[in-house]
């Protein structure tokens, strides 16, 4: 008997606002990271993003979508939010933050709605791959409703 598939939030979240996006399952019980996730998927790792979630000078809570195989500027990530400083939360404040762990984190769907911004390389793409919001579950869906559906907007954030 196969697997029921089941679907995630940012899954239903993109459905209810009537967003078009495919998505993609792969066996995966632990983190990986994005670049390995692009490799397994046979997918071109400059449309494949990642989820970083990061804190400010002033104590809110910043959201970062970047290439996988990029690291982020954190004085332009700053900048681009209006922030004096960033920096990266600590691992053990994910989940309770976001309600998504490590390796499924998305913007799609948090807990709480906070300050997106997508790196603006993703507009040279008609579709970009981003976490399903769990370990193993890649969505692929256009730029624009990315940024729709998570509220994010674009912005220069690596080197």
């Amino acid at each position: 008997m196969a697997k029921k598939e089941s679907k995630t939030n940012a899954m239903r979240i993109l459905e209810r606002m009537k967003i078009p996006f495919t998505h993609q399952e792969y066996e995966c019980d632990e983190f990986t990271d994005g670049s390995s996730t692009a490799d397994r998927l046979g997918l071109p790792h400059e449309q494949v993003f990642k989820t970083l979630v990061t804190v400010g000078a002033d104590k809110q809570n910043y959201v970062f979508v970047i290439p996988v195989d990029e690291e982020l500027a954190l004085k332009k990530c700053a900048k681009s939010v209006g922030a004096k400083s960033v920096q990266m939360i600590h691992m053990k404040e994910l989940f309770p933050l976001t309600g998504y762990v490590r390796g499924g984190c998305t913007a799609i769907g948090m807990k709480k709605q906070f300050v997106t911004r997508i790196d603006e390389t993703a507009q040279l793409f008609d579709e970009i791959y981003i976490s399903g919001g769990r370990i193993g579950c890649q969505i692929r869906l256009a730029p624009d409703d990315f940024c729709k559906a998570s509220g994010a907007e674009y912005a220069e954030l690596t080197e």
